[in-house]
């Protein structure tokens, strides 16, 4: 069973800095899909980025795309997310998920609920 903490969330002005983290426990992230979801206030879960750690590909949603960076650090099994240029838009609550299927990262159509683990979530609040 593998239990996923968020933290690293805060306030922000428009253009400033967050790096979310999102550290492993029970189960090494190797060979994993993992990935952040956001909910921002009466939305549902938006994938906004996600790496398989097997061979390290990414995929970023169009939203976040050239501002926000997925990366992994295998020793301390741990997920991160470099936000910069941050907008009042990416405001929401932001989770991390994992899934040991190796395809899961290229499977369309499914959610942040088909993970097989998920974090509790870390708040990013984005001021203009």
């Amino acid at each position: 069973q593998m239990q996923l903490v968020e933290s690293g969330g805060g306030s922000v002005e428009a253009g400033g800095s967050l790096r979310l983290s999102c550290a492993a426990f029970g189960y090494s992230i190797s060979n994993n899909c993992m990935g952040w979801f956001r909910q921002a206030p009466g939305k549902g879960h938006e994938e906004v980025a996600n790496v398989y750690i097997g061979d390290g590909s990414t995929y970023y949603s169009d939203s976040v795309k050239g501002r926000f960076t997925i990366s992994s650090d295998n020793v301390k099994n741990t997920l991160y997310l470099q936000m910069n240029s941050l907008k009042p838009e990416d405001t929401g609550m932001y989770y991390c998920a994992a899934d040991y299927r190796r395809t899961w990262c290229m499977t369309r159509g499914r959610g942040f609920y088909d993970f097989a683990y998920r974090g509790r979530g870390t708040q990013v609040t984005v001021s203009s």
